[in-house]
């Protein structure tokens, strides 16, 4: 076929199609000779979805090729030495993957392209202007931003990972100008990834306003002297080389000297032969399987060779994503028959994935909806249970009388109870605590059970998100059913169950698949990547206490709290009247934009820095600053101080004692931290301020029942001991062993101030820069947490460094062995990935610092993990309930006459959480108090 008029092209980035390969699956290997595949893997299921995606699509391609970039050095390399100079080298188990891509596409019977010298972005520019000017069309198949200059005129780009299309008005709400005009936006902005330079201090957004204004690069260059802003006038004079220079680099060439033409690029179906022999070659059984049912010819039988050379012939899924998604697949289960049917399946199976529909996100108060079930990758169920009838205003639900169609709710619990109780089968759940704490309250206990939420974090902490929607993104390639298709959003939101019931189905038995799939995949990982002991002793031990926990709450006074926002409004009227005194007008404290105005244009104070709205900043780091100046802006701090106790929590705690228990129940997140810190959400119960008097009494609030005390045990200054053991530094671990106090041991080291004339000013210099120190203060840092100038600041951190060596030697150590692992450990083997390591710029400090406490708090998060997870055995029988977490602490509630007892029990678990994995150079020691709230037990 001769390209022309009617003709449609689709061109595909090979490399962006590698790269999201590659990072999206795991790490997998062919059995016979241990070569990677696992990015040829995802690349051929890529290539399979794209085909069988065009199959029914009215619009497929009629010509179409996969472009790669050839080589590292193209003709931009010659122009600017160091082009891409900070990229990372490739790993090197993609390396020897990058032919095999190539041979992937020709055995696929796609045309395949390159050229040395030339980037594929050049290559698709070339042929996109060509089939433009032919009159054809063109789909460019990449959501790579230098693209976009390319869109218009009958060409437009897809992102097939999103399934978005893009056009030119979405370049303009990505660039803030049409494509013609995208390369002179970059050529202002840079590009740090490829390292064009751009100019200096102007972003995205500035420059679109610069070329909108100007109307193009070259004019605005011309007439670089009527910018008004004086730096950004001087950077575009003194820059403008470096600037033509950066559009030269970004600008893609359009008219590059092919040895093919589009008549080449042609549709041709796949040839059975050449393709299942790449298949069975690379030994993907089920995508063989898979396509050989397609092409209607007999699927090749693959040997599975294990190391010893041993052969057999398996079968068996190469990866859970290969069999797609199908709604025809999932079950609506409206019959006790079909209810046995499935009960009898899970037993034989010995596994089941469960995942619950409800109408809140609050497990306390949700109302069970419908359960769903997954035995098998593509076979899933949904039980709809309480689903209401549906009304005639425009198909939405007006009823509260319950749909036909549903089984009973009790009698499905009671046939589902013995199942999901029974050791002998294994329950597979995405963030299982939430499920599991829904069914308690209907009396159904799950357990045994495996969490994918849980698997990835062990695998994955620092990489990404362990949402479902997230890994089934990545580590599935498919993007589920969206939640506010079916309920909405906002105000006009609907709870689930007003859905209809066939909706509900495809959405909830959906969610079951995937978390089956993802189970598949992420349970072998576990030991492949050595995070299996992780997982099975820090993390999913840790769900049933920490569900027992929030099911138990803890018991806020609301009285005591009406009272402390009283006392709060009125200190914060008193300190506004004081505030208005010192301007000498009124104003909005809680507005930025007038406070700015006030310090900055009438007080005349120095520092005032104006944003992109053209308000001042007045953060707390601008504040603190002005504060050693100014009476004013001090005020406002506290004034800020008690607004946010006052919304935060005197006012919001309120709102969240649940009306049935008159307790508050937090939900902690396992996920929620890189280093396995746990958070706590609605409300968060670990942010309280302890620091000042009106923080420290909120915690009043807290009490115990009548009867009853409050319990708090804290570990003392565990991250210092950790540091101590990790580094090896003998002076602390000799004070830590001794009993010393270590703040005034470290200020008689570093100052030569013997211990018996130890001042609290000292002493409070040395704590400041102990803790600062394991979170990688900078002079700057510990000079404003001081009160200090920033130049004696930076000499008591260089005369620490002196005095304990191995902490330097430490910090070192580590950020060596993250820039060459891309991820530091705890004690405990937990792996934080930290891929921003290498990153140079601002992030680049902050990653540094991130790796360098990331082994000390994880350790510690680890402890306090151990010890949690022994607690519910240690303690029982002293009728004590573990209430809250609050990082290193412990919050009980006892009857008073076992407190004794409590502190005697929980101190041994916590002091010997490390036992019998790990010895400590130094000993875990752990402070109790008691009182009948936490303020007084703190």
């Amino acid at each position: 076929m001769t390209f022309g008029k009617g003709c449609h092209l689709h061109l595909i980035d090979g490399s962006a199609f590698i790269f999201r390969a590659y990072h999206a699956l795991p790490p997998l290997t062919r059995k016979s000779d241990g070569l990677p595949i696992g990015a040829v893997a995802g690349f051929c299921n890529m290539l399979q979805r794209y085909i069988d995606g065009n199959a029914t699509d009215r619009d497929a391609p009629t010509h179409v090729a996969v472009i790669f970039d050839k080589g590292s050095h193209t003709f931009r390399n010659d122009l600017y030495d160091q082009y891409k100079a900070n990229r990372d080298e490739m790993p090197e188990d993609l390396r020897p993957q990058i032919p095999l891509t190539r041979r992937a596409t020709e055995a696929f019977n796609i045309a395949c392209k390159e050229l040395e010298g030339y980037e594929a972005d050049d290559i698709i520019a070339t042929l996109a202007c060509q089939a433009r000017d032919a009159g054809g069309r063109v789909t460019i198949i990449s959501s790579d931003k230098d693209l976009m200059q390319l869109v218009g005129g009958g060409v437009e780009m897809l992102d097939a990972m999103k399934n978005r299309r893009i056009d030119r008005d979405g370049v303009i709400e990505k660039f803030g100008v049409p494509p013609e005009r995208v390369v002179d936006v970059q050529a202002l902005a840079g590009d740090s990834v490829d390292n064009v330079p751009g100019a200096p201090g102007i972003g995205i957004k500035t420059a679109a306003l610069l070329i909108n204004e100007f109307g193009s690069l070259e004019e605005l260059l011309d007439r670089a002297e009527e910018i008004k802003q004086p730096k950004r006038r001087q950077t575009l004079i003194d820059k403008r080389e470096q600037i033509e220079l950066s559009k030269r680099l970004v600008q893609l060439d359009e008219g590059m000297d092919l040895d093919f033409t589009l008549d080449d690029l042609e549709v041709r179906e796949p040839e059975p032969e050449p393709l299942l022999h790449f298949l069975a070659e690379m030994e993907f059984r089920t995508l063989s399987k898979r396509i050989a049912d397609a092409l209607h010819v007999e699927a090749p039988v693959i040997p599975d060779t294990d190391p010893r050379g041993a052969e057999r012939d398996t079968g068996a899924a190469d990866t859970p994503e290969d069999l797609p998604f199908d709604p025809a697949g999932y079950e609506c289960v409206a019959t006790h028959d079909a209810l046995d049917r499935w009960i009898a399946e899970i037993r034989a199976r010995g596994y089941v994935a469960v995942d619950t529909e409800t109408t809140s996100l609050n497990e306390m108060t949700a109302d069970l909806v419908g359960i769903s079930l997954c035995v098998e990758a593509g076979r899933a169920c949904y039980i709809p249970l309480t689903h209401k009838g549906e009304g005639e205003s425009e198909g939405l639900f007006g009823s509260d009388a319950l749909a036909e169609g549903q089984l009973p709710r009790d009698a499905v619990l009671d046939a589902l109870r013995p199942v999901l109780a029974d050791d002998a089968i294994l329950k597979i759940g995405q963030n299982m605590k939430y499920d599991a704490k829904v069914l308690a309250r209907f009396g159904v206990d799950i357990t045994p059970f495996d969490d994918t939420m849980l698997m990835s974090y062990a695998m994955n902490a620092g990489l990404h998100g362990h949402g479902m929607d997230t890994l089934s993104e990545r580590y599935l390639a498919h993007t589920p059913i969206p939640i506010k298709h079916l309920i909405g959003t906002g105000k006009s939101a609907i709870t689930f169950d007003r859905v209809p019931i066939a909706e509900a189905v495809k959405y909830a038995a959906e969610d079951a698949d995937i978390t089956l799939r993802l189970w598949q995949m992420f349970k072998p990982q576990l030991h492949q990547v050595h995070v299996t002991a992780v997982y099975e002793t820090l993390e999913r031990p840790l769900v049933p206490v920490l569900a027992e926990m929030e099911r138990a709450g803890v018991k806020v006074d609301r009285h005591t709290l009406s009272r402390m926002s009283g006392k709060f409004a009125q200190k914060m009227a008193g300190l506004e009247a004081e505030i208005h005194e010192l301007a000498g007008e009124t104003f909005n404290v809680g507005s930025p934009k007038q406070l700015g105005e006030i310090l900055f244009d009438k007080m005349g104070l120095e520092g005032g820095k104006r944003g992109k709205t053209g308000a001042y900043g007045t953060g707390a780091d601008v504040l603190e600053d002005l504060a050693a100046e100014h009476d004013l802006p001090a005020r406002v701090l506290d004034w800020r101080a008690l607004a946010k106790l006052k919304s935060t929590y005197t006012d919001a705690l309120q709102e969240h004692i649940n009306p049935d228990t008159g307790r508050v129940h937090t939900s902690y997140m396992q996920t929620g931290a890189n280093t396995g810190r746990l958070s706590s959400t609605d409300p968060n119960l670990q942010n309280i301020p302890v620091r000042s008097e009106e923080g420290r009494r909120i915690r009043e609030a807290f009490v115990a029942e009548p009867g009853n005390a409050l319990v708090s045990l804290d570990y003392s200054q565990i991250e210092l001991r950790i540091l101590a053991h990790i580094a090896g530094i003998d002076a602390l671990k000799k004070a830590f062993r001794d009993g010393q106090d270590i703040h005034a041991m470290t200020a008689s080291e570093m100052f030569d101030v013997p211990m018996d004339e130890m001042t609290p000013d000292v002493r409070r210099k040395a704590k400041a820069i102990n803790f600062g120190v394991i979170y990688g203060i900078s002079g700057f840092g510990l000079a404003r947490q001081l009160r200090i100038p920033r130049s004696e600041a930076q000499g008591f951190i260089d005369r620490y460094f002196e005095r304990f060596p191995g902490i330097r030697a430490y910090m070192d150590d580590t950020v060596a062995f993250a820039k060459e692992n891309k991820f530091v450990q705890t004690l405990f083997d937990r792996k934080i990935h930290t891929p921003e390591i290498t990153a140079k710029g601002p992030g680049a400090g902050f990653a540094k610092r991130a790796a360098i406490n990331a082994p000390i708090q994880g350790t510690a998060a680890d402890i306090i993990r151990r010890a949690m997870i022994r607690m519910p055995d240690a303690i029982d029988g002293t009728g004590a309930t573990m209430l809250l977490q609050v990082h290193d602490e412990l919050i009980f509630e006892v009857p008073e006459d076992s407190v004794d007892s409590l502190i005697d029990r929980a101190r041994e678990v916590m002091e010997g959480a490390c036992a019998p994995v790990l010895k400590l150079d130094v000993p875990l020691t752990v402070d109790a108090g008691q009182g009948m709230n936490w303020a007084e037990a703190h």
